[in-house]
């Protein structure tokens, strides 16, 4: 049941809404019942009261605070706006706009999550089939099944933790990586565990399952994303790149990883997951995305319980061969699901990329989300910089449900 202080509030938001931004706004960006294109993705106009001039302040404050260079959010209540804003620089000079484009990263393994349960769900595949028979040269793929791969408890190694991967990376942040390169890395080493008895996060698992669900349904990824969710959603900005290219208008990065600050835009991030969900996206995707994926809007009730606990909740403890900074224990108020992460009552994914953190969050019991992107000032601190910002927003509009951290 709502609190009453919570459910106030956001009827609040709501009314904010109607009055101040005019139409109301679809899951898919478009204007309610018309079925039409997206609006443009702009700023909202500027507020003269409630709770859009609260989320402003904290943006502002959150991008004093960590030396920012430019913050770009969206929060929506029910698919309406409730506000749309871009702080600060893309690059010196150039204002940042709710419509550059910015790396989704891990946010597109939500969506391979999502793609399987509608497969699933199709009558396609079966959450426990192992997976030899469609990656027939993965060792011990009679082990190891779609659900393994897609909520990550294969037991695979992650390739990014091994040792000089990262030193590799920073040596050229331009290298194109392929799958097979990467996949190497993990089945080059042993098993942190029998699989499926624990969780450890393994970019491998994505990079498989992307190969996975091109082989079940002879589709190349980056295609069969924008069938199953893409299209679906109205996710008309978020598309693949088999290169470091992003469209125009683009929301710049810059990063002092390698020891000073530099711009790191289009360093390569095809290391990062499957080829053919390597994506940008817009706020305004963005906060569509968190909305359709964290709803289960594509999915049958039974698929959307999967999505939020394929089995992960018990798991993740720390053992011989297994320590406890990657054995992760998976809680039933903060675990991994299928592809993104349940964290309290929010339905949660935020990447990291050289300079860009972004966040997508969704309170399915209030149909809130929360949609954020930040880059790096020279003084910016390590860490996710946009769920930070996030987990403030959804303070200050669901104090009753507050966003925990993970591990």
């Amino acid at each position: 049941m709502r609190s009453t202080r919570s459910t106030s509030l956001l009827r609040l938001v709501a009314v904010t809404a109607l009055i101040a931004l005019g139409t109301p706004v679809t899951a898919a960006g478009g204007a309610a019942g018309d079925g039409g294109p997206r609006r443009p993705c702009v700023s909202s106009r500027p507020p003269a009261g409630g709770p859009a001039v609260d989320i402003l302040r904290i943006a502002e404050q959150t991008k004093a605070e960590l030396d920012l260079k430019s913050v770009i959010l969206r929060v929506t209540l029910d698919g309406r706006e409730v506000v749309t804003a871009a702080l600060g620089e893309s690059m010196t000079g150039v204002p940042a706009e709710p419509a550059m484009h910015f790396r989704n990263g891990n946010v597109a393994i939500s969506y391979m999550g999502t793609a399987l349960l509608r497969l699933v769900d199709e009558g396609k595949v079966g959450l426990d089939d192992t997976v030899e028979r469609w990656l027939p040269d993965l060792p011990q793929g009679d082990r190891i099944t779609l659900r393994m791969l897609a909520a990550s408890t294969s037991g695979l190694v992650d390739y990014v933790t091994s040792p000089g991967f990262s030193d590799a990376v920073y040596a050229d942040p331009f290298r194109r990586w392929t799958a097979g390169e990467l996949v190497a890395i993990s089945t080059g080493r042993p098993f942190w565990y029998e699989p499926g008895t624990n969780w450890s996060y393994s970019h491998a698992n994505f990079v498989l399952l992307g190969a996975a669900l091109e082989k079940i349904t002879g589709t190349r990824l980056d295609v069969l994303l924008q069938q199953k969710i893409m299209g679906p959603l109205g996710l008309d900005e978020t598309r693949n790149s088999f290169t470091p290219d992003i469209p125009t208008p683009v929301l710049h990065a810059f990063t002092a990883d390698r020891g000073t600050y530099e711009e790191s835009t289009f360093w390569n991030p095809s290391w990062t997951t499957a080829p053919g969900a390597v994506q940008t996206t817009d706020i305004c995707d963005l906060a569509d995305s968190a909305s359709g994926i964290g709803s289960g809007e594509l999915l049958s009730p039974s698929a959307y319980q999967e999505l939020l606990n394929p089995g992960t909740v018990g798991l993740g403890r720390a053992t011989d061969t297994c320590p406890e900074t990657v054995c992760l224990p998976n809680t039933e108020a903060t675990h991994y699901g299928m592809g993104l992460l349940v964290l309290g009552d929010w339905v949660v994914q935020h990447p990291l990329f050289f300079g860009y953190s972004a966040s997508q969050a969704y309170l399915p019991c209030e149909r809130l989300a929360v949609a954020v992107s930040t880059t790096q000032g020279p003084g910016t601190p390590d860490g996710h910089t946009a769920q930070e910002l996030t987990q403030r927003i959804a303070a200050a509009l669901a104090p009753d449900h507050p966003i925990p951290d993970f591990g």
